[in-house]
């Protein structure tokens, strides 16, 4: 490849070139540096305690996917475009509003016995 400056360069190779000082990162350099301590002066820079941080965690792991106790089933469903496109202009929750549209349907129509 012309003009390219990669190189491949061996685990082995890697390891002496750091024997002999040639590394890109300075290790000495960044383990030297003094860790980040808040000068308690504005809240914004406070640090998370361990704490905060699981419930951070928590409450982002909560939020995702289907809601726990749900009885919904995925399934793979053709409709016109028309269709998904009048559900769809209104934004978000379209799928939603489909269901509790059938859901409508349903409270007029007998539902087949399979």
């Amino acid at each position: 490849m012309a003009g390219s400056k990669v190189t491949s360069t061996t685990a082995n190779a890697m390891r002496a070139a750091r024997k002999r000082g040639e590394s890109k990162t300075d290790v000495a350099k960044v383990r030297a540096r003094t860790p980040y301590i808040w000068d308690g002066k504005n809240e914004d820079e406070r640090p998370l305690t361990r704490e905060e941080m699981q419930a951070g965690i928590e409450a982002y792991r909560k939020q995702r996917g289907r809601p726990v106790g749900s009885d919904k089933e995925s399934t793979t469903i053709r409709f016109d475009r028309d269709v998904l496109a009048a559900f769809r202009a209104d934004g978000p929750g379209w799928q939603t509003r489909m269901n509790a549209a059938l859901r409508d349907w349903l409270k007029t129509h007998s539902p087949r016995n399979v």
